[in-house]
């Protein structure tokens, strides 16, 4: 599907959300690290004005019913995630979708919990320079204090789950998190987009299910306020700082953020992410996307219809070529293109299908990106090129000549109507010879879509070399003296 028809489109299939979901997961690993952080800071400050707002909400309702207020406590909460996903921040419970692409093979394990863990990091940043806004600004001290004593009781429940329960709660939130992130996958309308995310969020955030990055701001801003708050504070909402005695950092990280952050990662890069990957994607790697050579115009000569009929890719090709696999470290696969003398290599899974092709180019591009200091975990798939260029077993000699050295737009510029497009006062053989043709110096080989063998270009030249005639024994001077004195 392209990028054209992705726009246009008002709505998507479920299959067609796999192919949207990819795009999300992958989007997250060509970010760079500052523009990763500085979105996560973005959308852990989204987080900490949703719960602002919840809390805001929910205040002074006890004569309203339970289910009534944190309902519209809940969907006041949907703010954070709607402007995260029109905004575009990187949230920790939706970067987990990342896993996608790690299940693509796309990135490597250790690259997925690198953008984890910036993005992690982010929004704890995000979270914490809007509390010390809400701090600074007083808030707590909001209708009477009650605002503050809302926020505290808030604060303290979040503390006494088990282990086990705040696992879950962490598991079921993000399972909605997630699905209110792929339900924005259906359309590419703004508007529907933020629509989709009020009621999943809304049932986490009214059900009581734990949140990481919420908790990054909610627990903070209770214990901030059992510490600072001035005695008028706690004289205006009649309870004492010590009934909060347990908001403290240690308890909470040990207790909530821990046990939640992992489930969290359960509920979305599994029960959502991986699961319908396994459902609409073969859990294997993908095929390379395969661009074949096309035919050329019919030959006339005899010589030519010869060499078409007679011999083709099969007959030239390597049939035992080295091969790399996508799992193996970067080094072991150069070492495997020097020692046998190769540019490049393809990469093939263990049904042998063709899943890309690694060069000696994608290696020094990369270097080159990484200021000469390498990612040692770096493993073929990380760098392999995906898109690549291959021929069928059963083409002939004449085509694989004509698409090696020849670029028929540049020698023959014409339009689709055949009206040309640049006039030249050159030769047809001039033009041939001049022109700069940029083509593989080896080519995959597939035969009914199976990877079969390699063809490089002196394996071409070699079966052109009979054009020209038998091969003549050289002899050199000394072997010439032999003979005459023979």
């Amino acid at each position: 599907m392209s990028a054209a028809n992705s726009e246009n489109q008002l709505y998507f299939s479920p299959h067609e959300m796999m192919a949207e979901a990819e795009k999300f997961a992958l989007s997250k690993a060509k970010k760079t690290s500052g523009m990763i952080l500085s979105l996560a800071i973005m959308a852990g400050a989204f987080i900490g004005l949703a719960f602002l707002f919840y809390i805001t909400v929910t205040t002074g309702s006890d004569n309203t019913g339970w289910g009534l207020s944190r309902l519209a406590g809940g969907i006041a909460f949907s703010m954070g995630l709607i402007l995260i996903v029109i905004c575009g921040g990187e949230l920790f419970t939706s970067s987990v979708l990342s896993s996608i692409s790690w299940a693509n093979k796309q990135i490597s394990f250790g690259k997925m919990l690198s953008i984890w863990g910036k993005v992690y990091v982010g929004n704890f940043l995000g979270a914490m320079f809007l509390l010390l806004l809400v701090s600074a600004a007083g808030m707590y001290q909001l209708d009477h204090g009650q605002w503050g004593l809302n926020a505290l009781n808030i604060a303290q429940h979040k503390l006494h789950h088990t282990p086990i329960q705040a696992f879950s709660l962490g598991v079921l939130c993000n399972l909605l998190v997630c699905l209110a992130i792929w339900l924005t996958f259906s359309s590419a309308n703004a508007m529907t987009k933020a629509a989709m995310t009020v009621l999943p969020v809304a049932m986490f955030v009214s059900s009581g299910f734990e949140h990481c990055v919420a908790n990054m701001f909610m627990v903070p801003l209770g214990i901030v306020i059992h510490h600072f708050a001035p005695d008028s504070f706690w004289q205006q909402i009649g309870v004492t700082a010590s009934q909060y005695a347990d908001l403290n950092i240690t308890r909470f990280i040990t207790a909530n953020l821990i046990p939640v952050t992992l489930g969290n990662i359960v509920g979305g890069a599994v029960l959502v992410g991986l699961t319908n990957w396994s459902i609409y994607r073969r859990p294997y790697l993908k095929e390379a996307q395969i661009t074949t050579i096309t035919e050329t115009t019919p030959i006339q000569s005899v010589k030519e219809t010869t060499m078409k009929n007679s011999i083709i890719v099969k007959d030239m090709m390597n049939t035992q070529p080295i091969t790399l696999n996508a799992e193996m470290p970067i080094a072991l696969a150069i070492d495997a293109l020097v020692d046998n003398h190769l540019t490049a290599a393809p990469v093939v899974d263990i049904q042998g299908r063709l899943v890309g092709m690694f060069s000696a180019h994608d290696v020094m591009v990369d270097l080159w990106c990484q200021d000469y200091l390498p990612n040692e975990e770096q493993k073929v798939v990380d760098l392999m090129t995906r898109d690549v260029i291959a021929i069928d077993a059963n083409d002939s000699l004449v085509d694989v000549t004509e698409f090696l050295c020849i670029d028929k737009e540049q020698l023959f510029p014409t339009t689709n109507m055949g009206i040309a497009t640049r006039f030249n006062a050159l030769s047809v053989e001039e033009r041939a010879k001049s022109m700069k043709v940029s083509k593989p110096h080896v080519l995959p080989v597939l035969e009914n879509g199976q990877f079969v063998g390699m063809l490089a270009r002196n394996d071409v030249l070699a079966a052109l070399r009979p054009i020209y005639g038998e091969r003549l024994a050289v002899v050199n001077e000394q072997q010439e003296q032999e003979l005459a004195r023979a």
